[in-house]
């Protein structure tokens, strides 16, 4: 009911209007984006190399990712494939909780990882952004994993590793 997911409901629903005109539409969910270029990782690598990095809250939100040679293969997968329709989760087979995902980032830079950013920190320093930090999302590729898309990159420590040339 956030802000983020009121824009993402009105967005698709302009899509699908394409529909009767008997055009195919697929709206892609993108999980959190694993890339060296952008997106959440690069902000997050500070304060964990300096090993300041640690749980956000209670760290017990899922956090559904992708390793962004996935997601290229996602969005090409589903623009050759004519029976993909509709909404489709572009997030790893398996999300896992800020806990884990702070440790395995920790673990794969050879850094501690033991501080906590308390959720009214969050909610203070963030506004709004916070909760989309906080939220717990544990989504499900059902769709793409169905129509035979293989991964790449399917576990967190291995796409971490992959992105960070480690």
């Amino acid at each position: 009911t956030d802000f983020l997911a009121r824009v993402c409901q009105a967005w698709e629903e302009e899509a699908r209007q394409a529909e009767q005109l008997g055009i195919r539409v697929v709206s892609v969910r993108f999980g959190i984006v694993l890339g060296s270029d952008g997106g959440a990782l690069p902000q997050m690598l500070l304060p964990f190399r300096l090993g300041l990095g640690g749980r956000l809250g209670s760290g017990r939100q899922y956090m559904s990712w992708i390793h962004i040679d996935d997601l290229v293969g996602i969005l090409l997968h589903a623009a050759g494939a004519s029976d993909i329709r509709g909404p489709v989760n572009a997030v790893a087979p398996r999300a896992v909780t800020n806990r884990e995902f702070t440790a395995t980032l920790a673990e794969v830079l050879h850094r501690p990882a033991f501080l906590a950013v308390p959720a009214p920190v969050l909610r203070i320093t963030l506004g709004e952004f916070a909760e989309v930090l906080l939220g717990s999302q544990r989504v499900v590729p059902e769709k793409i994993l169905q129509s035979g898309f293989a991964f790449r990159y399917p576990e967190l420590k291995g796409a971490l590793r992959n992105v960070l040339g480690v």
